[in-house]
C-alpha cells in the first residue's frame, strides 16, 4: 500500500499539479493539507476524481484537509469521519481494511501557540485511544529534532522548534507510533519537506521537516521518501510504501 501526504498550500493553485502527480505516483491513499478551499471550490478536475475518492474537508480559510482513496484498490467509497479534536477543519480520517489513517493539520502556533499545543494534546488523546492499525499522516508544524531542519534555519527559540514543542512529539509516538521516514533513514540530515519560500532555498534544499507519516509499530514500511521536486507548494508530498 502507498500513502502519501501532501501540504499544497491552496489546492485551487495546485489542482492541475496535483492532478498529474496522482497519475504518475498513484498514491492508494493520499492525505491534503492546506486547502484553503470549501468543497464547492474545489476544482473541477479534483472535485470528483476519476481514479479517486475524495472527501474534502475545508471552510475556505488557512486550513482544510482532504483524503482521497484509490476507487481501484477500494471498489466501494470508505467511510470517513471528523475526530473529536478537530478545529478550524484541520483532521479528518479513513477506515480502510488495513488502517485508520488521519490527515492532520496541526496549527503553526505562530498566532496563537497554546491553540497549537492545545490541539496537539487532543490530537495524542485520540491517537492512544484511535483503532489500530493506525497511520497519522500530515503537517505536524514540529520539527522533531535539530537533524529536521538545516543547519542554517535552526533557531531553538522559534515556534517549531521549542523543546516543550518536541516532548509533545515524543508523546505522541509513544501511543505507539513509529516515524516512519526516520525509522528508515535515521541519519539522513537533508531529509526535508517545507522551504521558506525565498532566497531560493528549496532549490538549495535548506528547510525544515515537519510533513510525517506516522504508523502504528505493527506496520512494515519499505520506503518514505520526499520528494523536493513536485509541485510549486512550499512543501512537498511524503510518500510510503508499506
Amino acid at each position: 500500500m502507498k500513502v502519501a501526504t501532501w501540504n499544497v498550500n491552496g489546492i485551487r493553485a495546485r489542482a492541475s499539479q496535483l492532478d498529474e502527480w496522482l497519475l504518475q505516483a498513484r498514491p492508494d491513499v493520499l492525505c491534503l493539507q492546506e486547502l484553503k478551499a470549501t468543497p464547492e471550490q474545489i476544482p473541477p478536475i479534483l472535485a470528483d476524481h476519476p481514479d479517486y475518492w475524495c472527501t474534502w474537508h475545508g471552510a475556505g480559510a488557512y486550513s482544510g484537509v482532504a483524503i482521497l482513496t484509490s476507487r481501484t484498490r477500494y471498489p466501494e467509497r470508505p467511510a470517513t469521519a471528523h475526530p473529536p479534536f478537530d478545529t478550524e477543519t484541520r483532521a479528518l480520517t479513513v477506515t480502510l481494511p488495513e488502517a485508520t489513517i488521519a490527515s492532520i493539520y496541526v496549527p503553526n502556533g505562530g498566532e496563537d501557540y497554546p491553540a497549537k499545543l492545545a490541539f496537539f494534546d487532543a490530537m495524542t488523546a485520540w491517537a492512544a485511544a484511535a483503532p489500530r492499525p493506525l497511520i497519522l499522516c500530515g503537517d505536524l508544524n514540529i520539527a522533531r529534532a535539530d537533524i529536521d531542519v538545516h543547519p542554517k534555519e535552526r533557531k531553538p527559540t522559534a515556534i517549531g522548534q521549542l523543546p516543550e514543542e518536541r516532548a509533545r512529539f515524543d508523546t505522541l509516538l509513544a501511543t505507539g507510533l513509529t516515524d516512519v521516514a526516520r525509522t528508515l533513514a535515521p541519519t539522513d540530515d537533508a531529509l526535508f519537506t517545507w522551504w521558506a519560500p525565498w532566497r531560493n532555498l528549496r532549490q538549495r534544499n535548506i528547510g525544515w521537516r515537519i510533513d510525517y507519516i506516522l504508523a502504528s509499530t505493527g506496520l512494515t514500511a519499505t520506503s518514505c521518501v520526499s520528494l523536493r521536486e513536485v509541485g510549486s507548494s512550499d512543501h512537498g508530498p511524503v510518500l510510503a510504501s508499506f
